[in-house]
């Protein structure tokens, strides 16, 4: 470690043995002295204002302003736990030397050498004033910022640089590094299915090494980033004003912002002058569980992972057990009684001019203020454990079974493996990289009744968990850069945009919402329904076996209707559903039309002397026969479902540039034989009906039945050669048109010439004009042989 260290040269010539600090070292902090002191640096006023430096001069002291107190005290706190405490470190005092950092880089330098060197003015050496006095504490706890964290024990430092041990051999921290956070942040943006985001940083190694970590796994995740901006506090306002601007004008309405506090705050500031649009807002760990931005009402409803919340007991009695005595011992603590009770405690030089004089009543557990507020001890316990962390390590080196050597030296490396409890219940133990593992609280800011915001702790996360089963979240917003596509339209992507970026424009038929020629064939099978069984005792519909004729027009229904199970996106169930509804409901039509021609076929030879074979085709047999036929096919249905069954698939290889949704058949012998059973029954019908084709009758059935099966077969038969040569998508449309065109070709061919007569001609429906059918003659009446034949 390379130390440096200023001194006046004019203090050299005057003595030459010794070497005098230009300035006096600021003291300001707390203190105690000890056997070994453990050094802290905490950002107890959030920033600092100084003149620029001219070098010419002398330049002024920092000035502060802002709070962290309540961490420091916490490591009083600690210290004094652990100092009563008899198994660790037994006989043996620890001291602290706290300093305020300003949550400046420059003024956590200062602190640091004043800490490592001491805080003597005068250097006393033979040979030269280049060296210095020997190091005034054991071990450093804090900065909160990453940058000016090396060589310490980091209750806040996230920064995942500081993990690099040939580095900073001798860094340790007690909060997880933003190598996790950062994982972890991208994977809950793609939890919420948030594809379409902004980003805003601040300048500085916090800011940029965890950026550029989330951006990377953000990438991995396929997320699209529209900005990515930085800021840092003590750059000029016109760029502040310009990354709002920016926030502003853009179009996702998600962003995270992985900021130190006191640059989120001089950004929410910003914002707060002309409010942008809604956003939701994904907050790292410095801000998102500060409750001083709770005021700012634009992030209502941010989310983000903050360490674990806890419970320290004893530590809220030892913040409250304050005295107007002991603040004045603590320029830092009388600074916070005055600030707190707008009073001046009497005796104090510098003192607020004109503020009243403290009398005594002012009562700290009044207050409320972070400071007392105990509620949320996160940050406050990784300092909690961070003082622990210390003690144990110099406990395994100077400790052995009976006793501690208080003259003991050793170096920080030899502080690096511990592995204890805590008293309130916290596991602490350093990897290799001197990081703990990485646990969150996933943090919702929620509007209470009153109106006002509160933190709610909404999830968890653990790395160390199997992925994907990091998270329990519940549902928040959505951000997306277009939204989903609606059926019956695809992605195309915008020029120029981002992949998240896209138009939708109509598919090709792929997955579609077009119904109307399946509602249509549908309505019209239900029409012809209506019409028959309106006129279900005219002699037409009798002679025509009404019982078949009603079963066949319900199943053409059902075969329009299977057609829509093709339409949308392929699931597990849709892809089982088309194939074998289609399957069933065909051979159910099938099986009607194939029992008309039989009955048609067996009424000519029911006219012969002494004939009685209608006896085994009546209307029992009838629907014994549909019956069978229908389940010989949902038998092989059911062998197909539970062996090998159709599901989703998504097919790149045809196109390089799209991926295609669609069924794979599972058991090809399954999807061949559903077909193949519907063909041999077509064909048998076909064959039948144009047997009869030409028996005698004024209105011949069996032509209509020939027509329809020669239209099904034609369809069928081109459908095979079409399907197993159409690429992709087109193989759907190919299946759909052969189950419309099929069942169109029924439906037109058998019902629509009696249609005709009923409605158009019904002076021909009557019994004079079948009679001259002996067909008709023999099908008229109840069960097809209540009249005699003549």
């Amino acid at each position: 470690m390379l130390w440096i260290t200023v001194f006046s040269s004019a203090g050299c010539k005057a003595d030459p043995v010794s070497c005098r600090l230009w300035a006096q070292s600021q003291l300001s902090g707390l203190s105690m002295t000890g056997d070994f002191v453990i050094g802290g640096i905490f950002s107890i006023h959030s920033y600092m204002r100084s003149e620029q430096n001219s070098y010419t001069r002398q330049p002024p002291q920092p000035q502060c302003s802002g709070r962290e107190l309540r961490f420091a005290r916490a490591m009083e706190f600690a210290i004094h736990e652990i100092n009563n405490r008899t198994d660790l470190l037994p006989r043996i005092k620890l001291g602290y030397q706290i300093r305020d950092s300003c949550a400046a880089v420059p003024m956590s330098i200062k602190a640091v050498f004043q800490l490592a060197n001491g805080v003597e003015s005068v250097f006393n050496d033979t040979d030269s004033c280049l060296k210095y006095s020997a190091a005034a504490v054991s071990a450093v706890i804090g900065e909160s910022g990453s940058t000016p964290s090396i060589m310490q024990v980091s209750h806040y430092a996230t920064c995942a640089c500081l993990s690099d041990k040939r580095q900073y051999p001798a860094f340790l921290r007690t909060i997880p590094s933003d190598h996790h956070q950062a994982a972890a942040l991208a994977r809950m943006v793609k939890h919420f299915g948030w594809t379409w985001i902004g980003a805003v940083r601040s300048d500085s190694d916090y800011g940029n090494n965890g950026m550029a970590s989330f951006l990377k796994a953000a990438q991995e995740e396929g997320i699209c980033v529209e900005y990515s901006e930085s800021y840092y506090r003590t750059q000029p306002r016109s760029k502040l004003e310009r990354v709002a601007n920016v926030i502003r004008r853009s179009t996702a309405r998600v962003i995270v912002a992985f900021l130190a506090s006191g640059d989120m705050r001089f950004l929410l500031e910003e914002l707060k002058r002309q409010s942008p649009p809604p956003l939701q807002w994904i907050g790292s760990e410095t801000w998102i569980t500060d409750p001083e931005f709770l005021r700012f009402n634009m992030c209502a409803g941010a989310i983000g992972f903050g360490v674990p919340r806890s419970v320290i007991p004893g530590l809220r009695e030892f913040l409250l057990d304050l005295s107007p005595a002991q603040a004045l011992k603590s320029p830092l603590l009388t600074e916070f009684w005055e600030s707190s009770f707008s009073c001046s405690l009497k005796g104090l030089t510098g003192s607020s001019e004109g503020a009243r004089e403290c009398d005594g009543s002012e009562d700290i557990r009044a207050l409320q203020n972070p400071y007392t507020d105990t509620s949320q001890l996160r940050i406050t316990n990784m300092v909690y454990k961070a003082t622990y962390a210390i003690a144990h390590a110099i406990h395994g080196v100077i400790c052995n079974d009976t006793q501690c050597d208080k003259s003991a030296t050793f170096t920080p490396w030899q502080l690096n493996t511990v592995n204890f409890t805590t008293k309130n219940g916290f596991q602490v133990t350093f990897d290799a990289s001197g990081d703990p593992m990485a646990t969150y609280e996933l943090i919702n800011w929620q509007v209470k009744t009153d109106g006002t915001l509160d933190f709610v702790t909404v999830g968890h996360y653990d790395s160390s968990k199997p992925r994907g089963q990091e998270f329990s979240i519940s549902r928040v917003p959505v951000s997306v850069c277009s939204e989903s596509c609606p059926p019956g339209t695809r992605k195309a992507v915008q020029k120029g945009k981002p992949v998240c970026c896209y138009d939708c424009i109509a598919c090709a038929g792929e997955i579609s919402n077009k119904t109307a020629f399946s509602i249509a064939g549908a309505f019209v099978a239900v029409s012809v329904a209506a019409v028959f069984y309106t006129h279900r005792t005219s002699p037409i519909v009798r002679a025509n076996n009404s019982e078949l004729s009603f079963l066949l027009l319900f199943s053409l229904a059902l075969c329009f209707l299977c057609s829509l199970t093709f339409i949308g996106r392929p699931s597990e169930w849709s892809c089982m559903l088309r194939h074998t509804a289609f399957g069933i409901t065909f051979v159910l039509c099938i099986s009607c039309v194939l029992g008309k021609t039989i009955v048609v076929l067996m009424a000519f030879r029911a006219t012969l002397p002494g004939s009685n074979v209608m006896k085994w085709f009546g209307p029992p047999q009838q629907r014994l026969s549909v019956l069978a036929f229908t389940l010989i096919q949902v038998l092989i249905c059911v062998f197909w479902l539970t062996t090998a069954p159709p599901f989703p698939f998504k097919n790149l290889k045809h196109y390089k540039e799209r991926i295609i949704l669609e069924c794979r058949l599972g058991s090809a012998i399954g999807f061949w034989a559903v077909l193949g059973y519907i063909g041999f029954l077509a064909l048998l019908c076909f064959i039948l009906a144009f047997l009869a084709r030409k028996l005698p009758d004024n209105f011949n059935e069996a032509k209509f039945i020939t027509f329809s099966m020669l239209i099904f077969c034609a369809v069928w038969v081109t459908f095979i050669p079409a399907y197993v040569s159409s690429p992709g998508k087109f193989t759907v449309a190919v299946e759909i048109f052969a189950i419309l065109a099929s069942s169109f070709g029924l439906i037109i061919c058998i019902f629509a010439p009696k249609c005709f007569i009923i409605i158009f001609r019904p002076e021909q429906n009557n019994k004079k004009h079948l009679m001259d059918s002996k067909t008709a003659l023999i099908c008229l009446g109840k069960h097809e042989q209540s009249l005699t034949v003549l």
